[in-house]
């Protein structure tokens, strides 16, 4: 690829001229004198070989290709500052990217609040999303991949900070034979249905989750598939409240009338990488998740 010819310096006089109406003007906010910055835009014009500016009267005016090139030169020196702005942040010990490992049951909409109030603070940070089930985290924390992690279960040698717990309801398809008994339901009554439930993703500890007094057993990959599954009429599961409530809405999915043990609290718990010291990034990212943890 051909080097540019065209400087960013030469850019940046070219919106000073059309930002401030004139070259008097843009030497002015430039702290040049007026014959440099007629001098630079000259010569971009030569290079270009496109004329960029027209004089009507007292007012330099963009020809439609300036106006064109001008509109995509603004996005060249914005992410040019970004850049230096991201080099300065990285000498004073700023992260060029947390990586956030978060339990799948844990509700979207309240980790979603927490990374917009982070975007305006990350100052070029970005963040590296990664979803896992149970111990999944766990080994993520204990590999090193997560400087954050928000777990359903606590982990040895660890200081957790808890989060708000997430609901987790039986469920089963209107029309599933739990339902048709028409009366409370017993753990009995649910041993001869099939249960759904959702694969751990750790490799090292997996752990089994749930009622294990079920018969039958189907494991699935994901929260949604399981939903899926049961709201299609096959056996019963425990569910995030939030992750089905429009199933629910829809009529797909029915609470089952358990006896006892119809609904769990589920609780959460937030983890720093206590291998590794947290940057000021991370740090504002894990305060923001707790101030944005609670349900409403």
């Amino acid at each position: 690829m051909k080097a540019p010819r065209v400087s960013l310096e030469q850019w940046r006089a070219l919106q000073a001229v059309v930002d401030h109406g004139g070259f008097a003007q843009a030497a002015e906010a430039l702290h040049r004198s007026q014959s440099s910055v007629s001098y630079t835009l000259s010569r971009l014009q030569e290079q270009l070989g496109v004329p960029l500016l027209t004089i009507e009267g007292r007012k330099a005016v963009l020809t439609e290709a300036g106006a064109v090139l001008v509109h995509r030169s603004r996005q060249l020196t914005e992410q040019a500052s970004q850049l230096e702005l991201l080099a300065h942040n990285l000498e004073q010990g700023w992260e060029a990217e947390v990586h956030l490992v978060v339990d799948a049951a844990y509700p979207t909409e309240r980790l979603a609040r927490a990374l917009m109030a982070f975007m305006p603070l990350s100052q070029g940070c970005r963040v590296q999303l990664r979803e896992e089930v149970l111990s999944g985290v766990e080994d993520c924390l204990l590999t090193g991949d997560a400087d954050l992690a928000i777990a359903g279960i606590n982990i040895p040698g660890y200081l957790a900070t808890q989060l708000d717990a997430v609901e987790f309801i039986a469920v089963a398809h209107p029309g599933q034979a739990l339902h048709q008994l028409g009366r409370p339901l017993t753990h009995e009554d649910l041993r001869t249905q099939l249960q759904v439930v959702i694969r751990d993703s750790g490799e090292r500890k997996p752990r089994d989750s749930g009622w294990l007094g079920a018969e039958q057993r189907w494991t699935v990959a994901s929260l949604g598939t399981a939903a899926e599954l049961v709201a299609s009429g096959l056996g019963f599961a425990w569910l995030p409240v939030h992750e089905i409530r429009q199933f629910m809405v829809d009529g797909r999915l029915k609470p089952l009338p358990l006896q006892q043990g119809a609904t769990r609290a589920h609780p959460l718990y937030l983890y720093l990488n206590k291998d590794k010291p947290a940057g000021p990034a991370t740090e504002i990212l894990a305060q923001l998740i707790v101030q944005h943890s609670s349900k409403t």
